[in-house]
């Protein structure tokens, strides 16, 4: 697993969303998700009838941008990794809590376990510009 620096940590707990791309049968697929970085990983809930999940269970591996784009002060991280799937259990009720306190849109639509998934992402290298 790759270590992030303290500048990249930072800037990642700042950010709410990111854009995901997943892969199958060498056809990219991206899309904007909510996001939470936790234990050096990226969190990110889904629905099993995406796209993205469709994917990711053929091909677990993915790639992942957070950014902010200021004209002359543009900052991003860019993650590659491999998605463990997390659909109940302790990891999935830790994981909505977090989702619950973080974005409103959990609270106004709430769900259970099976219902829909999380995506952890572990990264296994990353890069990242205008951060210190």
């Amino acid at each position: 697993m790759t270590k992030f620096k303290e500048s990249e940590i930072s800037f990642l707990k700042s950010i709410e969303e990111a854009r995901i791309a997943t892969s199958n049968n060498n056809i990219p697929h991206v899309k904007p998700v909510s996001f939470i970085f936790y234990k050096n990983t990226i969190i990110i809930a889904t629905d099993y009838q995406t796209k993205s999940f469709q994917n990711i269970k053929v091909n677990p591996h993915t790639s992942i941008v957070i950014d902010r784009y200021v004209p002359g002060n543009h900052k991003a991280v860019c993650i590659q990794g491999q998605v463990k799937i997390i659909e109940s259990g302790k990891e999935f009720a830790e994981y909505y809590e977090m989702f619950y306190e973080k974005f409103q849109w959990v609270k106004n639509d709430p769900w259970k376990e099976n219902e829909a998934p999380f995506l952890q992402i572990i990264p296994k290298n990353h890069t990242s510009w205008g951060l210190n």
